[in-house]
């Protein structure tokens, strides 16, 4: 008798917190001048499920979006609406299978809204690349599946930013990672006694401050900025990577104090490079955080909007997110996670 067991792919990629150096891997200031970023991955994650179909059809799914496409299954489908799914499907189909088009359900939900500042965009699409890998039997390892993932979204569909996302959910952890010319990236991982992990960890909080903005317009105009060498958004950039530099010393040392300056000094230096990276909401919501308890804080991602960090000492952390949630932020603790994309077969 034939089995009805239906056989899926999994797999996930972890979001991350920038604490320093976020803005230095875009194009054109690290290719001419190297950029560097710290980023930690947390506990939310972006997911991508693979299931093969017998009717020729292919069909991208977005629980988040609420979106759902049911096309034929080419080799290309430029009528597709869900980008980050059709690019993925594309380039796997074209690069690691003949051409030859597969039949499947593809669905994704992420733990974070996309345009949140966690890098949950480049994570989705790093989980949709080793969803295929699995699904196709390729050889990938971290740095490819990172370099795809970037391809994929800033070539092939052209879409804005930078480099570091791609390359935090590849790897997960605590990365210091540098951007250098020709394409060239290092991920140093950085290990972390688990005294230093615990009082870091217990010292940070986030907010969502409401309305996932598009990175798109900030970014912009720090490419332009930098392309056009403007003084002042070469010595931002310059001063957001000494940043990443000395936050890394901070972080291995277990200096939250030094994190603390580093990151109020990056949070200036940021917004310098654009305008609207902050907001009305978002200096309401760091009024209240300095007044309850928090030594700093920075928007993590672009800016405009999103996830909002803070640095407060772990005895009043509670102080600082109930003022948060009390003010209409939505604030929480937060916890790393150490591993990378990862995949795994189930049966339904």
């Amino acid at each position: 008798m034939q089995s009805s067991l239906r056989h899926l792919i999994r797999a996930r990629a972890p979001l991350r917190l920038g604490l320093a150096g976020g803005g230095t891997d875009l194009s054109p200031y690290c290719d001419e001048f190297g950029g560097a970023v710290l980023n930690i991955t947390i506990d939310r994650f972006a997911y991508a499920f693979i299931s093969l179909r017998d009717d020729g059809r292919i069909v991208f799914r977005s629980k988040d979006l609420r979106a759902e496409e049911v096309l034929p299954a080419k080799a290309e489908i430029p009528e597709a609406r869900l980008l980050l799914h059709r690019g993925v499907y594309e380039r796997m189909i074209r690069d690691y299978n003949g051409g030859e088009p597969i039949a499947a359900t593809i669905t994704t939900t992420v733990d974070a809204p996309l345009g949140s500042g966690l890098g949950s965009s480049s994570a989705l699409v790093v989980a949709l690349v080793d969803a295929f890998r699995a699904c196709l039997g390729v050889p990938l390892g971290e740095y490819e599946i990172a370099r795809l993932a970037f391809d994929i979204e800033r070539v092939d569909l052209g879409l804005p930013g930078g480099r570091q996302d791609q390359y935090s959910a590849a790897f997960g952890g605590a990365n210091f990672i540098e951007f250098l010319d020709s394409n060239r990236v290092i991920v140093n991982p950085l290990r972390l006694s688990s005294g230093i992990r615990n009082e870091v960890e217990s010292s940070l909080a986030v907010c969502f401050s409401g309305g996932a903005r598009d990175a798109g317009g900030i970014i912009a105009q720090q490419t332009a900025s930098i392309a056009d060498r403007s003084p002042e958004a070469i010595a931002a950039m310059n001063r957001l990577k000494a940043d990443a530099i000395a936050m890394k010393n901070a972080l291995l040392l277990g200096n939250v104090g030094d994190m603390a300056r580093i990151l109020a000094d990056g949070w200036a230096a940021k917004q310098l490079t654009a305008s609207g990276i902050s907001s009305e909401k978002i200096e309401m919501l760091f009024a209240v955080a300095l007044a309850n308890g928090a030594l700093a804080g920075k928007v993590s991602g672009a800016g405009g909007g999103g996830f909002l960090v803070f640095i407060v000492p772990p005895e009043d952390r509670l102080d600082l997110v109930t003022a948060l949630n009390a003010a209409g932020g939505a604030a929480g603790p937060v916890k790393f996670s150490d591993g990378g994309c990862e995949n795994w077969r189930t049966s339904l």
